[in-house]
């Protein structure tokens, strides 16, 4: 673990993992519905099935990453041609279904919460709200895949002091609340089977995502980088998924509290310096909801622009420029997650993640696992020629 923490090239690894983090922390994560959704209604089970996600989570992706790094296949439908084999008619389309659902979906559900979480904060409506939002998704996502990573680190940072600001002090201030309402949860029936189920059906509609991950193996030195990347995203995710789901526990058992859009709200208006850590945590909410669509939006552009633009040798100049395909796709994506965020917050967590789920099972997790089987799990370069 030492060894780990003294490797001189850490920003790229680092950088991959932040990618991982904010687009987890999406809508749905920073609003703190999903986590109800997917774990605390479960009881005591919350303390250790979200962490259990994230490590399902990562164990796919690192084997994603060091696939495209091995194989040299960095745009999601390459890899995917490379992955599945002989079998990438039926899957590799497969997945781009299960991406388009996923890209209607995450951008939209980002859309909403930032929207909701922008009205509420500014007094201003959601519509323009939403338009807000979509300008600084453009921006951000046009320019690229780089872009897009140093972006994640930045935002990351941002995202997780800001969470500590916020989390740390009132679950300190409530800690009496948290731990009566652990106890209570502690004492009621909570079979441990639907709690398993619902944290592997987050991981999973979690995975719909892992193509837009492989993008930025590009940018590893080695395919070993691609365990160091996810390590820091287990310590990463893990720690702060468990701080929010703990600092739930403070209004777990508030009348309605389920149903409600952004139940961290509840939280933070219920505990200590409300005033300054209201519109803070509605930033975050805001910049976590950028964060997730900025991630899949760029995914889906790489995908076709690497499709369809031919290569040709340009300067710095113009490297720096998106092209009008990067441009026009980009916006129209953006266009495509603002219309269906109008449907609202709730219904998109509730049913379209479900869903979405057991999508990812069939096309993404099942296939993984053979593929892991039959390739002695990490010999990547001898299951393409065997399938």
């Amino acid at each position: 673990m030492m060894k780990l923490f003294k490797t001189n090239n850490m920003s790229v690894p680092i950088g991959v993992a932040f990618v991982w983090f904010t687009t987890q922390f999406g809508g749905g994560f920073a609003s703190g519905a999903q986590l109800f959704q997917y774990f605390i209604i479960f009881g005591i089970w919350t303390l250790i099935t979200p962490i259990l996600a994230q490590v399902i989570s990562a164990v796919f992706q690192w084997y994603a990453l060091k696939y495209a790094k091995v194989n040299d296949v960095y745009d999601y439908r390459s890899f995917n041609d490379s992955f599945y084999g002989k079998f990438s008619p039926i899957f590799s389309n497969l997945y781009e279904l299960v991406y388009i659902f996923l890209l209607c979906l995450a951008p939209s559900v980002a859309f909403a919460t930032g929207g909701s979480t922008m009205a509420e904060l500014l007094g201003i409506p959601y519509l323009i709200c939403t338009m807000i939002i979509g300008v600084f998704i453009f921006i951000i996502a046009v320019y690229g895949t780089d872009i897009v990573r140093k972006a994640a680190s930045a935002i990351s940072i941002i995202i997780i002091l800001g969470l500590l600001i916020v989390y740390i002090p009132n679950i300190i201030a409530q800690w009496g609340e948290i731990t009566k309402n652990i106890g209570n949860l502690a004492a009621q029936k909570a079979p441990i089977g639907p709690a398993l189920w619902k944290s592997f059906l987050y991981a999973a509609f979690q995975l719909a995502s892992i193509g837009l991950m492989v993008q930025h193996a590009k940018a590893f030195t080695s395919e070993k980088e691609a365990k160091t990347s996810m390590i820091y995203g287990v310590i990463i995710n893990s720690g702060i998924i468990f701080i929010s789901t703990l600092g739930l526990m403070a209004v777990v058992s508030m009348p309605g509290i389920q149903q409600e859009s952004i139940p961290i709200l509840t939280l933070v208006r219920n505990g200590v310096g409300s005033s300054f850590m209201t519109p803070m945590i509605s930033i975050l909410i805001v910049l976590g909801a950028i964060s997730t669509a900025v991630n899949m939006i760029a995914g889906i552009v790489n995908r076709i622009v690497s499709k369809f633009e031919i290569e040709k040798p340009l300067n710095a100049k113009d490297r720096a420029k998106p092209s009008k395909l990067t441009i026009f796709t980009t916006a129209g994506f953006i266009i495509l997650a603002f219309g269906i965020a109008q449907f609202g917050l709730l219904p998109l967590i509730k049913v379209g993640y479900g869903y979405l789920g057991y999508i990812t099972i069939a096309v993404v997790i099942i296939p993984y696992i053979i593929h892991m089987i039959f390739s002695g799990l990490g010999k990547t370069k001898k299951i393409v020629k065997n399938l």
